[in-house]
């Protein structure tokens, strides 16, 4: 980490509260590099906003930790999720169609798409 600038990552959802859903082990990442004062920037569109507010990973809705399958046979503590959640305090900026926004900004933004 000492000789990397900056974190780059995609999200499968961006939440309300500004934080992200993407594969699992994003959320290592993006601790160790606040961690190591690396700013992580999250490239996403504005049709991955979702209403949801997660505040850790017990929270994450079984529509993104499952794939569809899994979730038809109703097996889930059979599976290991596919995705875990990513805190807002961890991201530095998101990256959008629309333009860059600090996470704590995604609720304003999706007030704006809803209206």
């Amino acid at each position: 980490m000492e000789r990397i600038q900056a974190v780059l990552v995609g999200a499968e959802g961006v939440m309300e509260t500004g934080g992200i859903i993407n594969k699992i082990g994003t959320v290592n990442v993006c601790v160790i590099a606040k961690s190591r004062h690396v700013p992580v920037y999250v490239c996403a569109e504005t049709i991955k906003f979702v209403r949801e507010f997660p505040l850790n990973q017990a929270d994450i809705p079984k529509e993104f930790l499952y794939r569809t399958s899994v979730i038809e046979k109703n097996n889930l503590e059979l599976e290991h999720p596919d995705v875990d959640y990513t805190a807002p305090e961890f991201l530095t900026l998101i990256i959008t169609d629309v333009g860059a926004m600090k996470p704590e900004a995604v609720g304003e933004e999706l007030i704006k798409m809803y209206i």
